[in-house]
């Protein structure tokens, strides 16, 4: 239900929730968090639940935290928490003075420990991993109890605080909280609270020798910063028992209730941290920014719009049953926002020469051409035209069957903006390759129109050869070859065409002195954007994506 103080916004059950329990009076307010873990870049999945946190704390006038869940200092970095917190405020959201790390909770959380030891409902248990893991039981068979279960008190609370104070060896011990050895829920088997590691935190340097679980911080700092709806993907759903347990067991300041929603999961991708750390380390990219991989940064350098993800994330929804998106309903969302706001250039990726025979030897004039079909607002730009251009390979064919238009030994088409010309004559060289066209043109047709009312089938793109500047162009494609990659065995499912790079292509001058040019159109060719390699001296830019719009057709037709 909503009503003038509450926004319409109950699109999915989570924000039902939400708006119910602040329409019962359950919560006076709102508060959310986004809780990464330092330990990778982020990525699409992320940003579903970025958009959801931020999103629901902006709609109900409540606020959204920032916090590293950093209790693992062998995989966090300080680069981790850098990029997390600018992929953030790139998708357009802010925290505000609400960031937080979960190791700004450590003494607490020591202390709690402390408590549950002291109420007889944690133990420190000398068995290896290896041991834990055999003696942890199935989905069908009870755990056993560990030797070391009914340890005093005393004998507990001593060797906890020998382990804080770094006496043992990394994994020689660990403490675990004393629950149902017997649960159906192989999480409530005296889960693991704490374990002893020697390492170099980001934020506390060499002051811990201890760190806490995910799951014993997890909840306990939703707590102490008063988190109203702790949302979470559906693998925490048989979490939520431990999470409600420790909550229960200690003098906590609020008792926050976690809900659980879908992952994303999008066809030609995987979006496991494992597989993209394994992606970078094993240099099948060139870094967590490499424009193939589905993280912020890749598809930020890959010139993919913030408002286009974000518009991505509403069209799919938050359910709470796992599905699979098509690949081609993310390039769509991110085609239709580039559709209404870059502006059009035109761009030679693999030039052939045309001569126009007819046209004045060292004559130059300026065409006008528009700069958005839709936005009139976006004006009008001067291109050059002379007697040599480059157009594309794949607008000319020697021998053409029956339903292609363009370019062909005496026919005629149109120059964008320009003039109709003929192809009179094809040059090859000694390996038989077409290297030029002779053409002639029509003076009469400047501006595309031929005042006699004649047509023709086919306009093509073209820049002139004087004035072009020449750039590498990187042509990116999915990364893996399959639609459902299996994450066990990655590597072998890269697809080899996923990069295609270009370096003698050709495109308009405008793009050698605005280099404030952001994403743009090539027409007839896709939407790129300038790549942070390039450089006054050599322009590099990136295919943000095609033109072609496969999901459109695919939605229509269902």
């Amino acid at each position: 239900m909503t009503d003038e103080s509450t926004p319409d916004v109950g699109r999915d059950f989570i924000r039902d929730i939400v708006a119910a329990d602040l329409e019962s009076g359950k919560h006076k307010g709102v508060v959310t968090r986004f809780p990464p873990e330092p330990n990778g870049y982020l990525h699409l999945g992320h940003a579903k639940s970025i958009c959801l946190n931020f999103g629901i704390a902006e709609e109900f006038g409540g606020r959204c935290h920032l916090r590293f869940d950093d209790t693992n200092p062998a995989k966090e970095e300080q680069e981790f928490i850098d990029a997390i917190q600018r992929d953030v405020r790139w998708l357009g959201f802010d925290w505000g003075e609400h960031l937080h790390f979960a190791s700004d909770y450590f003494e607490q959380l020591y202390a709690w420990a402390q408590e549950l030891i002291r109420a007889g409902k944690a133990y420190v248990d000398d068995q290896s991993a290896e041991e834990i893991r055999l003696t942890r039981g199935t989905l069908t068979e009870p755990g056993q109890n560990s030797p070391f279960r009914d340890r005093s008190v005393a004998e507990n609370l001593d060797l906890f605080a020998r382990m804080r104070a770094g006496e043992f060896p990394d994994g020689t011990r660990v403490l675990r909280a004393k629950i149902d050895m017997s649960s159906g829920n192989i999480n409530l088997r005296d889960p693991v609270l704490y374990r002893i590691l020697h390492a170099h935190h980001p934020r506390t340097g060499k002051a811990w020798s201890i760190y806490p679980s995910y799951d014993f911080a997890h909840g306990q700092s939703d707590s102490i910063e008063h988190i109203t709806h702790s949302i979470c993907t559906l693998e925490f759903e048989d979490h939520r028992p431990l999470y409600d347990w420790f909550l229960d067991n200690l003098p906590v300041p609020s008792h926050p209730r976690q809900y659980e929603f879908a992952r994303l999961n999008m066809t030609y991708t995987l979006l496991s941290k494992r597989v993209l750390t394994g992606l970078v380390r094993e240099g099948h990219v060139s870094g967590w920014d490499d424009p193939r991989m589905p993280t912020l940064a890749g598809l930020q350098r890959r010139g993919v719009p913030a408002e286009a993800l974000r518009d991505f994330v509403k069209r799919i929804g938050v359910a709470k049953a796992n599905s699979t998106v098509d690949i081609g309903m993310f390039d769509f969302a991110v085609r239709e926002t580039l559709n209404r706001t870059a502006p059009r250039r035109m761009a030679v990726l693999r030039p052939l020469k045309v001569v126009i025979e007819n046209y004045p030897e060292g004559e130059v004039e300026e065409l006008e051409a528009i700069n958005h079909p839709d936005d009139p607002a976006q004006g009008t730009r001067k291109i050059p035209f002379g007697r040599e251009l480059y157009i594309e390979q794949d607008d000319f064919m020697e021998e053409p069957p029956k339903k292609f238009f363009r370019l062909a030994p005496g026919r005629e088409v149109r120059l964008r903006y320009a003039y109709f010309i003929t192809c009179r004559e094809v040059i090859k060289n000694a390996a038989g390759e077409v290297v030029e066209l002779r053409c002639t043109y029509d003076p009469a047709t400047r501006g595309g129109n031929a005042p006699d009312g004649r047509k023709v089938k086919a306009t093509i793109h073209w820049v002139s050869a004087a004035h072009a500047v020449s750039a590498e162009v990187r042509l990116y494609d999915n990364l893996f070859a399959t639609p459902q990659p299996e994450p066990g065995n990655f590597a072998a499912q890269l697809n080899p065409n996923s990069l295609e790079i270009l370096t003698d292509s050709k495109v308009e001058p405008a793009f050698k002195n605005d280099a404030a040019i952001g994403a743009v159109q090539f027409e007839r060719q896709g939407y790129f954007v300038r790549d942070r390699d390039s450089t006054p001296e050599r322009l590099v830019f990136n295919r943000t994506v095609g033109l072609r719009d496969s999901y459109a057709k695919v939605a229509a037709a269902g």
